[in-house]
């Protein structure tokens, strides 16, 4: 035990909160309240896939996790959903950015596109369950997954600059 504890940055853990607790103050203070086009941004999917990429394949997961928990616990439809989902997302994230694309700017909003057009189709799937059919669904995905990608350039540079330390 007392080796893991030397192996942790205590450092990286507080940078790392302090980035969870701005990102989650975004997503519930500032993207909520705004609408452009009639749907909400979402920052958190983004916040998820730059720790991911830069953190790898088990400090980006743990952190999706703790802040998957928090972000459940602000939105009152999801019980379980961005803890289940964010995890996943960084997850996929380490991968990509390990084996098949670098960690550039432009290769993380491609990962983030990905990252927010998944979320926004299991939201759609959830709400599919409860109700009909309709195309206004894939509108409304696609519009919250476009919206949401300008948010998305500021979940970037914090992660990029603390894996270079």
């Amino acid at each position: 035990m007392q080796d893991y504890l030397e192996k942790i940055d205590l450092r990286k853990v507080v940078r790392y909160t302090l980035f969870m607790f701005l990102t989650l103050m975004a997503q519930n203070m500032v993207f909520s309240q705004s609408r452009p086009f009639g749907v909400k941004p979402m920052l958190l999917p983004s916040a998820a896939a730059a720790v991911g990429m830069f953190e790898g394949a088990t400090w980006g997961p743990l952190f999706s996790l703790v802040m998957g928990y928090f972000a459940d616990m602000s939105f009152v439809e999801h019980r379980v959903f961005f803890l289940l989902l964010l995890p996943a997302l960084s997850l996929l994230s380490a991968f990509m950015s390990q084996f098949f694309i670098n960690r550039r700017f432009f290769a993380f909003m491609g990962i983030a596109f990905v990252a927010l057009l998944i979320t926004g189709l299991l939201q759609m799937l959830k709400t599919l369950a409860g109700d009909a059919w309709s195309l206004e669904m894939l509108k409304v995905v696609g519009l919250q997954t476009l919206v949401s990608l300008p948010p998305a350039a500021l979940a970037y540079p914090l992660p990029a600059r603390w894996s270079r330390e």
